[in-house]
């Protein structure tokens, strides 16, 4: 494992390199992993604040858009990485057509200064709860989120009102699935948000020792109990790919009774 003095410096150099204008997942370090909590603290934050650049992943990655946009406002996109979306998934997981739409779609929300519109689905989403609503995105990985809650990078609670929660999650049994909702719960998160969107969970199991596929639905509405907003699931997004970008502080449209999510503004700049 990288050691997070060596993370940081790399990571650093990174953001603060004027030539590049996004950093994107292509080495090892960065693909996902556990490192990213190990260096946090060693990224300059005034670097990012004077010349912001997106960020580009997933995985231990979300981690990353979390904690920079709490701290200073970056829109991080949770998206596909170089290593297994742009140069591999995309041309086995993916059709022509779907390809297609997909470079259209992240050409725009990273190039153009104007709202994206209707994310477009690649496969059947499930409204979980209906009920439409508008806020700005934040989420990941969803025991990345939890981690984050425990350190000074935590999101400001503010930072939840009205916001549109995404997650997803990996290789967890669903009984912490359930405890960690339940931590977002307490912490008060849950009564914040105006929304939640769920990504397509990859080997989630509902015991620790295995068994059949785990029913996140049942774990998600009870959790939520009497909190009456829309949960869109299912969705693209996480440890399956091909990925839709998430913006991370976007305005987003998330709509269950119709089961669409639409971005609502640009994530971008006129330069």
């Amino acid at each position: 494992m990288t050691g997070p003095v060596r993370a940081g410096t790399d990571g650093e150099a990174c953001v603060r390199r004027h030539e590049r204008r996004a950093g994107t997942a292509t080495r090892g370090r960065y693909t996902g992993g556990q490192a990213t909590i190990g260096y946090l603290d060693l990224i300059d934050l005034d670097a990012i604040r004077a010349d912001p650049k997106p960020i580009i992943g997933y995985s231990d990655i979300s981690l990353l858009h979390m904690a920079l946009h709490a701290k200073t406002g970056l829109v991080g996109f949770h998206a596909d990485i170089a290593t297994h979306g742009f140069g591999s998934d995309w041309y086995t997981l993916g059709d022509a057509a779907r390809r297609s739409e997909l470079v259209d779609l992240y050409t725009r929300v990273l190039t153009k200064a104007e709202a994206p519109g209707v994310l477009p689905a690649g496969g059947a989403w499930e409204a979980w709860r209906p009920d439409r609503a508008q806020g700005p995105l934040f989420g990941g990985l969803l025991n990345r989120l939890v981690l984050l809650q425990a350190t000074p990078f935590a999101p400001a609670a503010e930072r939840f009102d009205g916001a549109v929660l995404f997650w997803e999650e990996l290789q967890r049994p669903v009984s912490r699935i359930w405890n960690d909702l339940h931590t977002l719960r307490l912490s008060g998160v849950l009564d914040r948000i105006a929304g939640m969107v769920v990504g397509i969970p990859t080997e989630v199991t509902p015991h620790d020792d295995g068994g059949d596929r785990a029913v996140l639905r049942d774990v998600v509405l009870d959790v939520l109990g009497r909190r009456d907003i829309p949960v869109l699931a299912q969705v693209d997004f996480g440890h399956t790919s091909p990925n839709l970008p998430l913006p991370v502080g976007v305005r987003a449209d998330v709509d269950a009774d119709n089961r669409t999510l639409s971005l609502l503004e640009s994530a971008v700049a006129e330069a």
